[in-house]
C-alpha cells in the first residue's frame, strides 16, 4: 500500500474534524427539532457539508449534485411540505396505527446493528488513490460505474423514488365529502351572524386628513375605531380628531390666516408709504 496516498494532512484532518461535528450536530437536529422548519435548516447544513466532503475528495460531480440537487430541489420540496402542513401545526400525539411505535423501534434498532456489523467488516486492502479514479475524468468514472456494474441497483433506485413521488402525491390528495358554500351563503350567513355588512370607511374618510393614522368619521361626527389599524392603535398612534379636536384645529387655521392677512396688510400700507 502506498504510504503517500494514504497519509492524511494536517488541513484536511481539522476539515474533517470540524465538519463532522457540523453535520452530525445538523443530522441531531433535524430528527430533534420541533418545529419543521428548523429541522429543515439543520438538514440544509447537513447536506452542505457533505458536498463539501465530496468535493474535498476529489469527488467534484457529487459535490455539485448534492448542492444542486439536493440542497436545491430536495430542501424546495421540504418547503413546499412546510407551507402545505403549516408552521404551527401541531403533530397528534394520537397514534393512527396500533404497534406502529414498536415497530419503527424494531426497525431503528434492526437497521442500528446491520449498519454496525458493516463497519465493523469493512476492510480496505488496496488503496488505488484518487489519481487513477479520477485518471479519465470524475464524471466519466462515476457514468462508468453506475451504467455498468451498479445499473440494476440504479434502475431500481429510480422506481422507488418515483414511486414515493407518487405516493407524496397522492396522500395530500383530498376529495371533497360535502357541498362547496356558494356565495349567497356565505353573504346570508355573514348578514345573520351581525357583522360588518358593508365595507368599512377607508382612513381618513370625512375628516380633514386622509393619513393611515386618522381614524375615518361616521356620519354623525364619531371617530370609526375600525378604520385604523390595530397595531397603530395599540402603539398610541391614532391621531385624535374628535370634535373637540377638530374646533381646535379650525380655530388654529383661522387665527392663521388672519395673521397672514393681517401680515399682508402691514406690508402693503409699508410699500404705499
Amino acid at each position: 500500500m502506498n504510504t503517500a496516498a494514504t497519509a492524511t494532512s494536517t488541513g484536511e484532518a481539522v476539515q474533517f474534524w470540524i465538519l463532522g461535528i457540523v453535520a452530525v450536530a445538523g443530522a441531531l437536529a433535524t430528527v430533534l427539532m420541533k418545529k419543521s422548519v428548523h429541522s429543515a435548516l439543520s438538514l440544509a447544513g447537513t447536506m452542505i457539508v457533505l458536498a463539501v466532503f465530496y468535493l474535498a475528495n476529489g469527488a467534484y460531480f457529487l459535490g455539485i449534485v448534492q448542492i444542486v440537487v439536493y440542497t436545491g430541489a430536495i430542501m424546495m420540496l421540504f418547503l413546499f411540505v412546510v407551507m402545505l402542513v403549516g408552521v404551527t401545526a401541531a403533530d397528534s400525539l394520537k397514534e393512527t396505527l396500533k404497534g406502529q411505535r414498536w415497530l419503527a423501534g424494531l426497525c431503528a434498532l434492526g437497521f442500528g446493528i446491520l449498519l454496525i456489523a458493516g463497519i465493523g467488516n469493512a476492510s480496505l486492502e488496496e488503496f488505488t488513490g484518487l489519481g487513477q479514479a479520477n485518471s479519465g475524468g470524475n464524471v466519466e468514472g462515476l457514468a462508468a460505474l453506475i451504467f455498468t456494474k451498479y445499473v440494476f441497483a440504479f434502475e431500481i433506485t429510480g422506481a422507488l423514488l418515483i414511486t414515493a413521488a407518487v405516493g407524496a402525491m397522492v396522500l395530500t390528495h383530498r376529495e371533497r365529502t360535502e357541498r362547496a358554500v356558494t356565495q349567497r351563503e356565505l353573504a346570508e350567513r355573514r348578514v345573520r351572524s351581525g357583522k360588518q355588512v358593508p365595507p368599512l370607511p377607508a382612513p381618513g374618510v370625512y375628516a380633514r386628513h386622509n393619513a393611515v393614522d386618522v381614524p375615518g368619521l361616521l356620519p354623525d361626527g364619531t371617530p370609526s375605531e375600525l378604520t385604523v389599524n390595530p397595531t397603530l392603535r395599540a402603539r398610541g398612534q391614532i391621531r385624535d380628531v374628535s370634535g373637540t379636536a377638530l374646533r381646535e384645529l379650525a380655530a388654529l387655521e383661522q387665527r392663521a390666516q388672519e395673521w397672514r392677512e393681517h401680515g399682508r396688510s402691514e406690508d402693503a400700507k409699508g410699500a404705499g408709504k
